[in-house]
């Protein structure tokens, strides 16, 4: 199982990254970020003013890249576990959706 980014520093966050976190030896998924996740975070990029459902679209990429954000506001390793979870998903976003994008 992929263990979260709490305490853990970048470099952990990329070695899961790169262990492609499997679980029990299945194989990984072809793509991390669906496609209305990938025009979610193109669109934050463009700097548009984002729309509900692409927030939520954006929340739900980072809660795969291991973001758990509390119910209340007393987390104590924020920001560090969004920014980890963030890089996480920006690689996403420039692997999977940009080479999509061109074609």
């Amino acid at each position: 199982m992929c263990e979260t980014f709490r305490n853990r520093g970048l470099s952990a966050g990329l070695v899961l990254l790169v262990a492609g976190c499997t679980v029990g030896g299945m194989p990984l998924p072809d793509r991390y970020l669906s496609d209305a996740e990938c025009r979610a975070l193109a669109a934050r990029k463009a700097n548009t003013s984002p729309t509900f459902a692409e927030n939520q679209a954006e929340l739900g990429a980072l809660r795969k890249a291991g973001y758990d954000p509390p119910p209340f506001s007393d987390d104590p390793y924020y920001p560090d576990d969004l920014q980890a979870a963030q890089q996480v998903v920006d690689y996403w976003f420039h692997t999977e959706c940009l080479p999509m994008q061109s074609q």
